[in-house]
């Protein structure tokens, strides 16, 4: 599995426990980390990733919220909420990522720890957002 990959679903583990505690985010970096064996790159890039979303939760959270048609944030599964959050931070602010490869993960990511249907959810609400570019 690419580096870049782990990074990401260790950001999405990240957010999702973050989400949970709503404690400050990089408090709890330390205690993750301790039990994952992950390199220097690996752990940067899911530091970067998992602290800006969660930084821009809030602006996020609208944007997703204005692209998932007949969905309130509430009532998405939080795995799915936290890589919608992901994802669009992740086109939002990397230039040397094309959203395409940025879907692309948010999809692979999405069939290992989520649903055959919130794939489809997830492609929907990515494939609006980029169009929308913003």
């Amino acid at each position: 599995m690419a580096s870049r990959r782990r990074a990401r679903e260790c950001a999405l583990q990240l957010l999702y426990q973050w989400e949970g505690e709503r404690s400050a985010p990089s408090s709890l970096l330390p205690e993750f980390w301790k039990s994952r064996e992950e390199d220097a790159g690996t752990r940067k890039f899911a530091e970067q990733l998992f602290l800006g979303a969660a930084a821009a939760a809030e602006k996020l959270d609208a944007l997703i919220a204005a692209h998932s048609e007949h969905w309130r944030l509430e009532r998405m599964a939080a795995i799915d909420r936290n890589l919608l959050r992901l994802a669009v931070y992740e086109m939002r602010t990397r230039t040397d990522v094309s959203p395409a490869v940025v879907i692309n993960e948010a999809l692979e990511i999405a069939r290992r720890f989520s649903s055959a249907d919130s794939v489809e959810f997830i492609n929907g609400v990515l494939d609006a957002i980029r169009k929308a570019k913003v």
